[in-house]
């Protein structure tokens, strides 16, 4: 009986130690978790704002692990090494690289089928102007840790689509299949969206994916871009 007791207290204790130590950070999770899911809804922030939010004590202290949080920290990083790209300001763009690249390298070692990870991971070696192999690969892992995923076949197929003439043809074929999925599945504008803001020779590769489906899809697929164009 009183070893039971004995086991009892030291089950207890033990959660009451872990509660001491997570409540304090399970309000700033909850913040970044909110901010990770806005800006997977594509809405933007003021860039002082991000800045403010990335030096702040609560995003140094997250778990590599808090999947969540990490990818939020990415999403608010990506956007100011863009604008310090365009801009021209060559040592904050090598910084935010810097900072992304370690923050890759942190999340993927604890938890390697991040999709959306690797998605970013070939985002940001576009930025940096490396088009090659080493680019390509990484892109090709986030087709193999997640190829039914619609929220990242979106996403994917706005971020490489533009680039498939240059990928190898193994993965060009994944990248034009997963566009004819996106309208297969429902996902029309989506995919409309992205043959719009293709070039004329990157159209007709599309067309060739278009014209493998149904007419009823075909033409469900025609009317959104007569909206969506007009």
């Amino acid at each position: 009986m009183y070893v039971r007791r004995g086991l009892l207290l030291i089950i207890g204790s033990l959660g009451l130690f872990w509660g001491i130590f997570t409540l304090p950070q399970s309000e700033p999770a909850d913040e970044f978790w909110d901010i990770e899911s806005r800006l997977l809804r594509f809405e933007s922030f003021d860039r002082s704002a991000l800045t403010q939010t990335l030096e702040s004590r609560s995003a140094q202290n997250f778990s590599a692990c808090d999947s969540h949080s990490q990818r939020a920290l990415l999403l608010m990083e990506m956007p100011l090494a863009e604008a310090a790209l365009r801009s021209g300001a060559t040592n904050e763009f090598d910084r935010h690289i810097q900072s992304l690249e370690t923050r890759f390298r942190t999340i993927l070692a604890c938890a390697p089928r991040q999709s959306f990870v690797w998605l970013l991971a070939f985002n940001l070696e576009v930025l940096h102007g490396q088009l090659n192999q080493q680019a390509f690969d990484l892109l090709a892992m986030s087709y193999e840790t997640s190829p039914n995923e619609a929220w990242i076949s979106i996403r994917r197929n706005m971020v490489a689509m533009p680039l498939v003439l240059a990928v190898p043809e193994p993965l060009r074929q994944k990248m034009l299949f997963e566009f004819q999925q996106l309208i297969r599945y429902g996902f029309v504008e989506e995919a409309a969206r992205s043959y719009l803001a293709a070039s004329g020779s990157i159209r007709s590769l599309l067309q060739s994916q278009i014209a493998q489906l149904d007419l009823d899809r075909q033409k469900a697929f025609a009317e959104t871009l007569q909206r969506l164009d007009s």
